[in-house]
């Protein structure tokens, strides 16, 4: 019998969503280590981030843990206060979406035919 994976929250443990994929989960638990080392690069505590993104101290360290439940909106104020926004702006660019990009290109046309022009007049 599976059971559900789960991780630690600064509330206790929570059950993960079943629906999350694992490679999600693992990318948000790196993102919250990230910020952990980020901030400390800065010298910044806990209780001054959480000040300065606007969150309680709790929420900072389910970030910081990987939860998966932190909205984005949160992690977008912690990019900008670490002055990294752009970075998150630039996530979806569509100039270099490779997949979009390619599903683009596979719908062209194989052959472009010149319009017929039919003029009601006659001459113009």
């Amino acid at each position: 019998m599976r059971t559900k994976k789960s991780f630690k929250t600064s509330t206790g443990t929570a059950k993960k969503d079943p629906t999350t994929p694992v490679s999600v989960l693992r990318a948000v638990l790196n993102l919250g280590g990230d910020l952990a080392l980020a901030r400390r690069r800065r010298r910044f505590s806990q209780a001054s981030m959480a000040l300065r993104i606007g969150v309680s101290l709790s929420t900072l360290r389910r970030m910081e843990k990987g939860d998966p439940r932190v909205p984005l909106g949160v992690w977008a104020r912690a990019f900008h206060v670490l002055g990294v926004l752009d970075r998150l702006a630039g996530l979806l660019d569509t100039a270099t979406d490779e997949i979009g990009l390619a599903l683009m290109d596979q719908q062209l046309p194989k052959r472009i035919r010149a319009r017929k022009t039919t003029s009601i007049s006659g001459a113009l």
